[in-house]
């Protein structure tokens, strides 16, 4: 029966790649036989000796949602997580640490860094991970389309999640969600969330009624001196109001700071290194509102940073095509280099401005090649 597991499971999910690890593969297959035993009026736990599947494997075999968050390859999944937690430095491993603690607590932890990807192998510990880092991650999802959050908000709106739903059977076998990028949401879709999943959750324990999202341990990432909620022609104080620690839910929040920049690496030279630390400290301090050469605009009553010479390009030509230049030197020659595409951007806040670049990069690339 074993050996049809995983053919048999990739029918049912439609996915022809799907891996099953030989935990998963013994599980399933003991569900098939607990059924089988069940038609003859006998079941598992009527020979000792023989071990009993979780739940999970009995309710699960039609969850399409479920399937495909527990799909991974988990021996790969575990070489990963091997290869970059030994990377981790030591503010990292801290906050590794405090969450997989965290997730027996049940408890919500904010941090400040980005890079959840070393979070998210949590999987490879049978902890059911959903992922809201859309873009970095395998299988990542956007909170609002997987907790279906209303674009219009308001202090009284829940999601809209059912119970007996598939994805509020996937909600109730999580463990661990990392959201990334909370800042930028409005604190009601977190409070929303909140109250939904208190209620998917209740189902498990009543007591779950009573805790921050359920009892599910939430991981909030991000930095406050990026960019915050978008609220047309609002204030900065509403703008403010609006933000994850205004909420009641912050009062919840363990909170890490990671101040190590990882950009400082054995791999640069040493002007490299202190050229990457003079510009992160000087964007920390305009982050902070501590750079020097800051003054009021009386006409806008916003404050204007004059920006370092040594950060600022001259030319007396086309800026554009001045700042492709100095990003993508030898451009031609290095077209069909993935590392070199891969390694450098040019970023810019105003679709226009990313219109002309794209027009310049167009004019001297060979007519095969597309951005």
């Amino acid at each position: 029966m074993s050996d049809d597991i995983v053919l048999v499971r990739r029918h049912l999910t439609n996915s022809p790649n799907l891996c099953l690890s030989d935990y998963d593969i013994k599980n399933y297959a003991l569900a098939e036989i607990e059924k089988l035993l069940n038609d003859i009026g006998k079941s598992l736990t009527n020979f000792p000796d023989m071990p009993f599947p979780g739940e999970a494997y009995f309710s699960n075999s039609d969850n399409r949602l479920i399937l495909e968050e527990t799909s991974y390859d988990t021996e790969e999944m575990k070489k990963i997580h091997e290869k970059i937690h030994s990377l981790l430095n030591d503010e990292q491993k801290r906050v590794y640490d405090s969450i997989l603690d965290n997730i027996n607590q049940k408890k919500v932890v904010f941090s400040s860094f980005t890079g959840v990807e070393v979070v998210e192998r949590l999987s490879c510990g049978r902890h059911y991970v959903v992922d809201y880092a859309a873009v970095l991650l395998p299988g990542g999802r956007t909170a609002h389309s997987r907790f279906h959050i209303p674009l219009k908000l308001d202090e009284h709106y829940s999601v809209g999640l059912r119970h007996g739903t598939d994805i509020s059977k996937l909600i109730q076998q999580t463990d661990l969600i990392i959201w990334d990028e909370a800042p930028m949401q409005h604190r009601h879709a977190f409070e929303c969330v909140d109250r939904s999943l208190r209620d998917i959750m209740s189902v498990v324990d009543k007591r779950r009624a009573k805790k921050p999202f359920g009892g599910i341990t939430i991981v909030f990432g991000g930095d406050f001196r990026q960019i915050l909620p978008i609220i047309p022609k609002a204030s900065r104080a509403e703008v403010v109001c609006t933000t994850l620690n205004k909420s009641k839910l912050w009062d919840s929040c363990e909170v890490f700071l990671l101040k190590q920049n990882m950009w400082l690496n054995a791999g640069n030279t040493e002007s490299e290194n202190k050229i990457i630390a003079e510009f992160s400290k000087w964007q920390l301090e305009v982050g902070d509102g501590k750079e020097t050469n800051i003054s009021p605009d009386s006409d806008s009553g916003k404050m204007l940073i004059k920006i370092r010479d040594q950060y600022i390009i001259h030319t007396s030509g086309d800026p554009i095509q001045k700042i492709f230049e100095v990003t993508y030197p030898d451009f031609l020659q290095n077209i069909s280099s993935h590392e070199y595409l891969r390694s450098r951007a040019i970023l810019t806040p105003i679709n226009i401005v990313v219109d002309e670049i794209n027009i310049a990069m167009d004019e001297i690339s060979p007519t095969n090649i597309i951005f």
